[in-house]
């Protein structure tokens, strides 16, 4: 497989030793914090939950750190620099996902659950059948999300240095992983979480300093500011010239109008049959993938009481809301001021716009805070990621399924550790595999995954007293399988169709922008990028189809899960278990 990334020309950008400077300035000093709030021996409930300590507040800003991912920051503002508006529609849905959280699932999972997803899913179903099917399920949603924290995590260091050959790249991501990991298994969910609270602060910090200062350069025109990105876009060269006339002569100021302009300025989605039907399909994987993913559910344990959890979720939805904001200007600032030309010829391409923009505003010093502090971005996800997957091996697959509940918290966290040190390295060999690709549709199919394995397990067993084991294994197994297929026998790994690419001697070829770019390798059926229009309802109806089928019922047990689920009752005694 072969990779844009490294076939494109790279952009050293800056003073390359000024920019390491400052990135290992970064490490050290959360590494520091780490070890000061977290270092020591732990229980396995201080490992995976910090044993609860964090205030509603805390928490809602740790939940901000822990989702303004890689995605969030490189991802959809490179999405936007060069495709407009449509790169837009990221944020929405990502925001609009939290409704769905904070109202079906944060206070009922605090209620549930002890540790990780599988606590609530087996409470009033077969532990042993359900916690192995959620592992597989939280292991694969979990890698999805790591592979494109990874690809940013490459881009970015590779921007950093000047990288240029793919061997030198793939081991810039080796090193970024060995650094994440070592972050978890010092800190544990306490460190990670201090770091992801310190992170989010310095990240919508420098965005809205990024923010003002764009705005400052289009002379605090909105409408200028898009028009410039407009004109840049080689797409769009009649409508960019049009745009910016009427906004010369004073007609297009108003939102609507700009707004208008821009769509096609995209001009992704409205242009045929199955685009249109692809913008479906994203949509409901970004806004019902959140109330899925483990990473997130997992955070709800880390504050003391149900109310605090909901109080999270609305800290996190001001926060993550007011951040997506900045990052529309910011993304349109990189199309404007950095152009689509320059983006696509730097290691990464649109996820370093971000990086590329910062150093066109404030320059080497910009770039190496700005990209300081998106690496840490990156750090602090995948330190949630690999604390969720290493939990869910330890606590669901080693204590409760192999050692059948009979082992001492030493050896579970022990156990995680070393889950730990798997899940980096797989993380990392994927890393190498994605870092061409954009990392907010990376993210894209990760929550189209949760959709569907996860979520409709979770509202099922929340909500519906027929449900049961059968119908939870074929909806979690249905859903899994589904989408994986979908996303493999998609256009996303091999049939899109080639686009010419300059290489760094000057020729150019044609390569697909699919993750084979070699145009004459396809092997795809599936005509959706995103399979969620597909494998969400699928999922949904296996689980209902699969209960069905079954004679198992546990009245009594789904009444005191409900009770339990709405009140709170009986959590104390499950968390001092």
């Amino acid at each position: 497989m072969a990779s844009l990334t490294a076939l494109a020309a790279a952009t050293t950008v800056g003073n390359p030793k000024l920019n390491i400077t400052i990135f290992v300035i970064f490490v050290l000093v959360t590494l520091t914090i780490v070890i000061k709030v977290a270092g020591g021996k732990k229980t396995a409930e201080q490992y995976y939950t910090a044993g609860g300590a964090f205030s509603g507040r805390q928490n809602g800003i740790a939940i901000a750190g822990d989702y303004l991912s890689a995605a969030s920051f490189l991802g959809i503002a490179g999405a936007i620099a060069l495709s407009g508006m449509d790169g837009f529609l990221y944020s929405i849905g990502f925001l609009v996902a939290w409704l769905v959280a904070l109202l079906l699932v944060a206070e009922l999972m605090r209620n549930t659950g002890r540790f990780t997803m599988a606590d609530v899913l087996a409470y009033r179903l077969k532990q042993r059948p359900i916690r192995i099917a959620v592992s597989v399920s939280v292991l694969c949603v979990s890698l999805f999300y790591l592979l494109a924290q990874m690809a940013g995590a490459g881009a970015l260091v590779s921007l950093l240095l000047g990288v240029t050959g793919n061997t030198a790249q793939n081991l810039v991501i080796a090193v970024v992983g060995a650094v994440m990991v070592t972050y978890v298994l010092i800190g544990g969910m306490k460190g990670t979480t201090w770091v992801q609270i310190i992170k989010a602060i310095l990240l919508i910090s420098a965005a809205a300093i990024m923010t003002v200062w764009v705005l400052g350069k289009a002379g605090g025109s909105l409408s200028g500011l898009f028009g410039d990105a407009i004109t840049k876009s080689a797409e769009s060269q009649t409508t960019a010239k049009a745009v910016a006339a009427a906004a010369k002569a004073g007609t297009t100021t108003t939102p609507d109008a700009v707004a208008g302009s821009l769509l096609h300025y995209g001009a992704k989605y409205g242009k045929t049959t199955t685009s249109k039907i692809d913008f479906i399909s994203l949509s409901m994987a970004l806004v019902l993938g959140t109330a899925g993913l483990p990473h997130v559910l997992q955070r709800f344990y880390t504050v003391p009481t149900s109310k605090q959890a909901r109080k999270s979720v609305e800290w996190a939805i001001w926060l993550i809301g007011g951040f997506y904001l900045l990052t529309l200007i910011i993304g349109f600032g990189a199309g404007a001021l950095v152009g689509p030309d320059e983006i696509n010829g730097a290691p990464g391409k649109a996820n370093s716009a971000a990086p590329l923009l910062a150093f066109h505003l404030g320059g080497s010093w910009m770039l190496g805070i700005v990209s300081g502090i998106a690496f840490a971005t990156i750090l602090a996800v995948v330190a949630g990621l690999t604390i969720t997957a290493s939990a869910t091996f330890a606590h669901d697959l080693y204590k409760e399924v192999f050692k059948k509940g009979v082992s001492t918290q030493d050896q579970e966290v022990k156990m995680a550790r070393i889950a730990a040190i798997a899940i980096g390295i797989v993380a990392i060999f994927g890393g190498m595999l994605a870092k061409s690709q954009n990392i907010a549709f990376l993210v894209a199919l990760a929550f189209a995954v949760a959709a569907s394995a996860n979520l409709p397990t979770i509202l099922y067993s929340l909500f519906w007293k027929g449900f049961n084991t059968r119908g939870a294994l074929w909806s979690i197994y249905g859903g899994l399988i589904s989408s994986i297929v979908l996303i493999i026998f998609s256009p996303v790994v091999s049939g899109k169709p080639g686009v010419p690419t300059k290489l760094a001697d000057g020729t150019t070829v044609t390569l697909s922008p699919s993750m084979f770019t070699d145009p004459t390798v396809d092997f795809h059926w599936f005509p959706l990028d995103n399979p969620g229009l597909i494998s969400i309802p699928l999922a949904f109806f296996l689980g209902w189809l699969g209960s069905k089928l079954s004679t198992e019922h546990n009245a009594e047990k789904y009444a005191e899960m409900e009770v339990r689920a709405l009140t709170g009752h009986g959590v104390a005694e499950a968390i001092n278990h």
